[in-house]
Order: structure tokens, then sequence, then C-alpha cells
């Protein structure tokens, strides 16, 4: 993951950019990244004011790396709009929806660099998180990200994707999703591990019950997923804790580390009463990475 920014990206919380008060909020708050949101959250006639209002917050914001801009979809009419506003204003970088194979973000990094460079930017600064899920098109594309400039991150979306299929219904009475947008969360896993970057899981709508947000950002994490996203301030606190290694996790990859550093030639293990080979060694390392040790 040797493009994504130095630093800590486990929650993402969307504030309208068309609100003072929520992006204010947003920024202020303990979310790694805040994200300011120019798209869907953003009707068309506010749109003109939002990237104002946006522009202002970037500028204003004490710490710029960690205010991203989700910026409308290529798709549409408005995308260079959004770009002459914000990139001046020094984003962290940019959160592209709709995206439909790493060309997308090949064609975005086209539109971004000269606009970097008239604002005394240094090119390629501003970096990149793509929505990869939200179309049927996008679904076949997951696994075409390798080497796109700019890119830190990705991500699925099931609204925008339910909306397209028609499909009145996301998950099953257990509140676990259906095949489809399951498949559309494993694609994305699959796709940014294989591009090198970092998945993060997709929002949870019902914000009041953080006690099943937790417990969603625990599993998610279990299975690979390095972050999640946020709809509400109230979720931040247990997404963060979720994605943060605990002391026993820290510990216990402690000993694996230093029982392959005591046999070196090992190729596996017993620790605990538990066979350990070098995947696990791989997953301990990552994670005391993860734990800045």
């Amino acid at each position: 993951m040797s493009n994504a920014p130095q630093i800590t990206m486990r929650s993402w919380l969307f504030a309208p950019g068309d609100s003072e008060k929520k992006m204010g909020k947003a920024i202020a708050s303990e979310a790694d990244i805040a994200l300011l949101d120019l798209e869907d959250s953003v009707v068309p006639d506010r749109k003109a004011d939002a990237r104002k209002m946006v522009a202002h917050a970037i500028a204003s914001a004490p710490d710029r790396a960690r205010v991203w801009v989700r910026v409308n979809p290529l798709s549409g009419h408005w995308t260079e709009d959004d770009l002459d506003a914000v990139i001046s204003a020094g984003p962290g970088g940019l959160f592209l929806p709709k995206a439909e194979g790493g060309h997308d973000v090949t064609t975005l990094d086209a539109m971004v660099t000269p606009r970097e460079e008239a604002a005394g930017i240094a090119p390629g600064s501003t970096k990149v998180a793509a929505l990869v899920t939200e179309t049927a098109a996008a679904m076949f594309t997951t696994g075409t990200y390798d080497g796109a400039p700019r890119l830190a991150a990705m991500s699925w979306g099931a609204e925008d994707l339910s909306s397209e299929l028609g499909a009145s219904e996301q998950r099953g009475p257990d509140g676990e999703y259906s095949h489809v947008f399951e498949m559309a969360r494993s694609l994305c896993l699959l796709g940014a591990i294989k591009a090198g970057v970092m998945p993060l899981e997709t929002v949870q709508p019902e914000f009041r019950d953080l006690e099943a947000l937790e417990t969603r950002a625990r599993r998610v994490r279990a299975q690979g997923f390095r972050g999640m996203l946020a709809i509400h301030p109230a979720q931040v606190a247990p997404i963060n804790a979720a994605f943060t290694p605990g002391a026993e996790e820290i510990a216990h990859a402690r000993d694996i580390v230093q029982a392959f550093a005591e046999n070196p030639t090992a190729g596996a293990l017993q620790l605990d009463g538990a066979m350990i080979d070098r995947p696990h060694l791989a997953l301990a390392e990552r994670l005391l990475a993860e734990a800045g040790e």
C-alpha cells in the first residue's frame, strides 16, 4: 500500500458539502478522514454554493491532509467544476464515486494534475479513493485498479447498486447482505488487495445501533478490511475501536514474531497449543505495523 498517505485512515466520516455546521463537526471529530460531500447529499441547485463552502472548509482546516472531498462522478457534468473549486484549497484527497475501472482513476489524475500545478501543489499529492461497485458495469472491473495513479483506497456501495438493479432489499431478515451485495463487498476487498491499496467497508445506515456497527466493523476487519465509512459522528468511536489492534492482539503478534525470530529456519511452529506458519508471521507483522510498532 505504498500509494497510501502516511496518516491513519480507519474512519471516514461523510458530511454534506452545503452544511457548514456538519462539515465543521466532521473536521473537529475524531474521524481519521473528514469526507466532505459534493455528490449525493447536495442537490443540483446547491452544488455551486457547496463547492465554495467546501473549499473554505478545507482551507480553514487545521490539518488539510485528513480532509477529503467526494466529487461528482465522471459520468456526469459536474466533476470539472468540483475540481476547479477544491483542488487549490489543498484537500488530502478525492473520493471518486461510480468508478468503473482503473481507467477512471487515470482520467481523474489527468484532470487533477494541471490544477495542482496551477495552484503550486506538487503533482500527485492529492490522493484518490474510489467507490468501485456502484453500477453493474463496475462489478466486472474491480480487478483493474493495479497501478492506478494516486489511488490509496477502494470502497464499495450498496445504495446506488441496489437502485441500478431495481432491488428493493439489500439484506435478509438476519441483517446480512444478500448474495449480490456480499459479492460486491468481496470484489472490492479482492480488487483493493490486488491493487495494493486500502479496502474500506461501506456505511451502516442504522447510525443509532452502535453495538451492531462495532460488531460488523470487527467482523470485516477480520476479513481484511482496513477501515470503514461513517455517516454520523457517533459512528466514529466504534469504528476506530474496531480497527485498532487491542493489547491482547498485539501481545499475540509479538509472540509470533518472537517465535520465528528464535527459529529463523522454521516453516511452522507450535505456539500456545496451536500450529503457526509463515502466513501467520506475515499477519502478525502487518498488525504490529498498523499498531505503530
